[in-house]
């Protein structure tokens, strides 16, 4: 009786899509923190439109399924945040989506769309910071993912990805 062994091809070619999928299409550096990116023209013309301008900043809650948790675990992938406060003329309630790299030291969140409570999603460029290092992953952290002392952030306002 033959044996017959399966091809590794279908591995070969599932692994460069996999790994598309992680980074987004972004390029990533050598810690797997994201690289730069340019906002979309689109994205620059409707932040003007609702009056959000480079710096300006409000506060959200990191991760909408981790509201009241402490500490927050994000993983590397797509996330979804909510404002908490005005960001322009984006009201509180105001879901944005975002993407999350935790390969380096601290975690990177990327905001590329707004959802208004009364509107369709919109384009944008917004990061999400804290001050003091709190974007800083525990070293309890696993591959992957991190763990975050806090899940309230400051949401900015950028015209490029650095």
């Amino acid at each position: 009786m033959s044996v017959k062994k399966p091809l590794a091809l279908p591995v070969v070619i599932l692994l460069p899509v996999i790994a598309g999928c992680t980074s987004a299409g972004v390029a990533l550096r050598p810690d797997g923190s994201p690289g730069p990116e340019k906002c979309s023209e689109k994205a620059l013309e409707v932040m003007r439109i609702l009056r959000m301008h480079v710096g300006d900043a409000a506060d959200a809650h990191l991760d909408a399924n981790q509201i009241d948790a402490s500490p927050v675990i994000v993983y590397d992938g797509p996330l979804e945040s909510y404002l908490t406060e005005s960001l322009g003329t984006l009201e509180p309630g105001t879901r944005l989506y975002g993407q999350v790299w935790t390969g380096g030291f601290q975690v990177v969140v990327r905001y590329y769309e707004a959802h208004p409570t009364d509107g369709d999603k919109v384009p944008i460029c917004a990061v999400a910071r804290l001050g003091r290092g709190q974007m800083r992953k525990k070293p309890e952290s696993m591959p992957g993912s991190a763990l975050l002392e806090h899940g309230a952030v400051s949401v900015f306002v950028v015209e490029s990805f650095r």
